[in-house]
């Protein structure tokens, strides 16, 4: 999967920005699933096949149109999902339409580096006039673009990141939310294993960190997703790290491995460890942590050996796709375990809430609604 911000950014000619703004019953893909189609290529997908193929179709007819026109600029669709799609998902999908101006470029690289940098953002799009769109942080800063309409906040629906707002004059909006991924891996060791699995995770939702002190062993070109850091200090990353990084410890010696382990399991917040190794090696690293005054039971959190178990075989690719394998489970399940706290946040707030959503100034929306959308 190609993000869809980086093909902005790397793609100079015309293009349109397909957005699934809502999703009555079942759909291919979720209310913020974006694709962006230029006269020739696509980058990313909103699924569905044929829905997909007259979302294409209708985003090229408005680059063959004059740009002035408002119908070149931005459109809102509605298709059902039935006999008429060729498809069964019975469920009903309204998509934005929305052209990437020159103009447009700023604000959208400025978005671009948030997300590299793993900052939430979200934008509010009109879609019945060329309005800029405002961009604005997870606090609800206003970051580019004009100041929102003041009566749009109270139709927020905070379980809704992605959505279509009205205001009181008929005019249709896009709320936006552009969240940084989640889930974060922090990789030691660039050698062949290291380099297959961050090659592995290049299309996944997440962001690594790729540690090493040999610069000369990363590759010259890297997947957005993937940020590189040279030290000979690694253990400072370690102790830099947000609260749920993942950890994966893979270097050329075994006594960085040992020490980096030792710096991982003291902060105790990791959603998960996993060190490369036979079991042979993890009994001589658990007596030599026991040693360090790592308690016995701390030693539950690292994972050694890695990978899927059935799996055996010792190709760095085959390595790569069983542990990548094994992270997508750990995401998944920690991505449900906070879907649950949050709703069980919102429905506390649900009460609330129309105290907080009055805008004093119109350049910044109550903190706590860009709070709990920036936490989907």
């Amino acid at each position: 999967m190609y993000h869809w911000l980086n093909a902005i950014a790397s793609q100079p000619a015309p293009k349109i920005l397909v957005t699934v703004a809502r999703v009555l019953g079942s759909g291919p893909r979720e209310p913020g699933a974006r694709m962006l189609v230029t006269a020739d290529e696509l980058f990313d997908t909103i699924g569905g096949g044929h829905l997909e193929m007259k979302a294409t179709e209708i985003a090229r007819s408005m680059l063959a149109m004059p740009e002035s026109e408002l119908a070149a600029q931005r459109r809102l669709e509605r298709f059902p999902l039935g006999p008429s799609l060729g498809q069964c998902c019975g469920g009903i999908v309204h998509l934005a339409f929305e052209r990437v101006q020159a103009d447009s470029l700023t604000y959208l690289n400025k978005l671009n580096q948030r997300w590299r940098l793993g900052q939430d953002s979200w934008r509010l799009l009109a879609l019945d006039s060329d309005l800029p769109p405002t961009l604005c942080d997870a606090d609800g800063k206003h970051l580019a673009g004009p100041a929102w309409p003041a009566d749009l906040p109270l139709q927020i629906d905070l379980q809704t990141p992605c959505q279509v707002l009205t205001d009181t004059a008929g005019q249709r909006w896009l709320l936006d939310s552009c969240l940084a991924y989640r889930a974060h891996l922090m990789l030691f060791g660039a050698g062949h294993v290291g380099a297959a699995i961050v090659r592995a995770l290049a299309d996944l939702p997440c962001r690594i960190t790729w540690v090493d002190e040999r610069e000369d062993m990363f590759p010259t070109r890297l997947a957005a997703n993937v940020t590189v850091e040279a030290t000979d200090t690694p253990e400072a990353l370690i102790a830099a790290a947000a609260p749920g990084t993942s950890f994966l410890v893979m270097t050329h010696s075994h006594g960085l491995d040992q020490k980096l382990s030792e710096h991982i399991l003291r902060r105790h917040d990791a959603s998960w460890f996993g060190l490369i190794g036979s079991q042979t090696k993890r009994v001589q690293f658990e007596r030599r942590l026991l040693e360090r005054g790592i308690p016995a039971a701390w030693l539950d959190d690292m994972v050694c050996p890695i990978g899927l178990p059935g799996i055996h075989g010792k190709q760095p690719a085959v390595i790569a796709a069983s542990v990548v394998a094994q992270l997508l489970q750990v995401w998944e399940e920690h991505e449900i375990r906070q879907q649950n706290e949050l709703g069980r946040m919102l429905a506390r707030a649900d009460a609330q809430v129309g105290q907080h959503l009055s805008v004093a100034n119109t350049e910044k929306l109550a903190p706590d609604t860009c709070h709990l959308l920036a936490k989907r």
